[in-house]
């Protein structure tokens, strides 16, 4: 039968988006997993492939338009044998496909075109099917029937583990929709060849960072309230989901510059020399104890660590990558202190003689 290709949502707030480019056209042959499309939004433009197979009978949205709402119709796929093209009409029911775009194939007249001869008799005319088109590679149901979910919902389902075909959608054409993977619970006795690894022990709050190596006197456990739980969800989901791109500022420094001269004049009967970057790691220690919220961890289960000290990583340029030595402590050092600190790191790192931390 007919296919209907629709707009994807990318994300789980957009309402429209504006096709930015076509990468097949009417008469192509179309695969699965194929990219057919850029879709643009205001965060992002990103590939779409096709879920089902067959060969582009119309395209309904040009190139370049604007301002086109998640579900619509966007082009017809037709499946093998068939020749006619049919979508929904304006009025409702099934008609000639109709759009955006006004040239390319035939006009649709007002009256049922007159189905083509076809080789068995009494052919019936095609009917319309939905599909969708997602930036991962679609899942199939067992018996070979697509599985239509939105492009989140296949990735949540995939970093919880859990199966498409399992989950009842509730979304338009009984597709699945993020709330509907949200609510979804791994299944409780997964067969041998699909079962997920066993999950991760509960969280010893008694204890929570032994497993990186930081004493438990070095910080203290604080439950988290309902806001810290949503806000916490909510900053991974955008961490995951949205791209990011990082900004650079420039610095006015002279009087660091100067306050770091004063500071090696009197370092110099030490044989100490204090660098700008010695006077960042101080900087940035005092400022994770001024604000303490910047100085804590997360802990799964729904609980914060507060450090009580300040521990700050700092880069270091090696053959084949980088490495981040830890200053601990660095809010009690003083600059002599932790220039020698920084350069024992540095040497040792480059020598490749640091344990892991």
């Amino acid at each position: 039968m007919s296919i209907e290709i629709l707009m994807p949502a990318l994300s789980p707030t957009m309402e429209e988006g504006t096709l930015a480019k076509w990468h097949v056209k009417t008469g192509d042959t179309v695969e699965s997993g194929m990219v057919i499309a850029e879709i643009e939004t205001d965060k992002a433009t990103m590939e779409v492939e096709a879920v089902d197979e067959g060969v582009v009978g119309k395209i309904l949205v040009d190139e370049g338009a604007e301002g086109v709402k998640v579900n619509e119709v966007i082009a017809i796929l037709l499946e093998e044998g068939e020749t006619e093209v049919f979508a929904p009409a304006e009025g409702g029911g099934s008609g000639p496909a109709k759009g955006r775009v006004e040239g390319g194939a035939s006009k649709a007249s007002e009256t049922a075109p007159v189905p083509s001869p076809a080789p068995k008799p009494a052919a019936s005319a095609p009917s319309v099917g939905k599909a969708d088109i997602s930036p991962a590679s679609g899942g199939e149901k067992d018996g070979g029937d697509r599985i239509k979910a939105s492009p989140l919902a296949r990735r949540i389902a995939a970093d919880k583990g859990l199966d498409l075909a399992a989950i009842d959608g509730s979304g338009p054409h009984g597709r699945i929709v993020k709330r509907d993977v949200e609510n979804a619970q791994p299944s409780e006795a997964p067969s041998k060849a699909t079962e997920a690894p066993a999950s991760a022990a509960p969280v010893d709050l008694d204890d929570p960072l032994k497993a990186y190596g930081i004493a438990r006197d070095r910080y203290e456990v604080e439950k988290a309230d309902n806001i810290t739980k949503i806000s916490a969800k909510r900053l991974s989901e955008s961490f995951r989901d949205i791209p990011h791109f990082p900004l650079n500022v420039d610095c006015r420094i002279d009087a660091l510059l100067d306050f770091r001269k004063r500071v090696n004049a009197a370092a110099e009967k030490d044989g100490a020399k204090v660098s700008v970057n010695d006077i960042l790691i101080k900087a940035s220690a005092l400022a994770l104890k001024k604000v303490p919220a910047a100085n804590s961890s997360w802990i799964e289960g729904g609980h914060i660590a507060r450090h009580k000290h300040a521990d700050v990583s700092v880069a270091v340029a090696i053959e084949g990558g980088l490495i981040t030595p830890i200053v601990k402590d660095a809010d009690q050092k003083g600059l002599v202190e932790i220039s020698r600190e920084m350069k024992d790191l540095a040497a040792r790192a480059r020598e490749k003689k640091l344990k892991p931390e």
